[in-house]
């Protein structure tokens, strides 16, 4: 693939990343020459830097890495455009895209993770979230094994509405369960969808 590196931006051409499945777009970066090799090497998109200055491989800090589908140039040689499959969120804010887009399947559940995600790095005496944190990992994960009993015992009955009640408390105590973990429901939809795939 000929790009010509040398066009503009101080060797440095414009990367567009979109998502192989959904199509969205993700983000913006730039790459050298240096950093498309790299990223044909690992499978995996790495960008340079302006800010830090150097190469840098998306999710090497976090884990959520951009695993390159595939690889387009444009007309004119000097954009690229990366197809790839994300593991968890683009955006070091935590959505899927740097434009503060979720998942729209999602629905209302990254609302709710950002709520809960809240009461941990800002507890008050009022929020049962936060005192589910205050009392340690332990506590929050017999939370989930008291709450998946009861959504058992209902899913044996006939009351639909104790049922589903029952069910809303077991995510959302698995998504505090997440949270005290230190990861996201994210996470977890990215094994999922690694596993869909073998």
């Amino acid at each position: 693939m000929k790009i010509d590196f040398n066009k503009n931006n101080n060797g440095l051409v414009p990367v567009i990343i979109q998502d192989a499945t959904t199509l969205k777009v993700l983000m913006l970066g730039f790459m050298n020459a240096e950093a498309y090799k790299k990223t044909i090497t690992l499978n995996k998109v790495t960008f340079f830097s302006r800010t830090k200055n150097r190469l840098w491989t998306k999710g090497e800090e976090s884990g959520h890495f951009l695993n390159v589908v595939s690889i387009k140039n444009d007309c004119d040689n000097d954009t690229l455009l990366i197809k790839v499959n994300p593991v968890g969120p683009t955006c070091h804010t935590g959505a899927d895209t740097c434009w503060n887009e979720v998942n729209e399947a999602s629905g209302f559940l990254p609302t709710l993770e950002n709520v809960i995600a809240d009461r941990l790095a800002n507890p008050t005496d009022k929020s049962y979230t936060a005192s589910l944190f205050k009392k340690g990992i332990n506590k929050v994960a017999q939370k989930v094994g008291e709450e998946a009993v009861e959504v058992v015992i209902e899913a044996k009955d006939n009351d639909d509405n104790l049922f589903l009640n029952e069910s809303a408390d077991l995510l959302f105590h698995y998504l505090v369960l997440l949270q005290a973990k230190g990861f996201k429901l994210q996470d977890v939809e990215a094994i999922l969808k690694a596993r869909h795939k073998k």
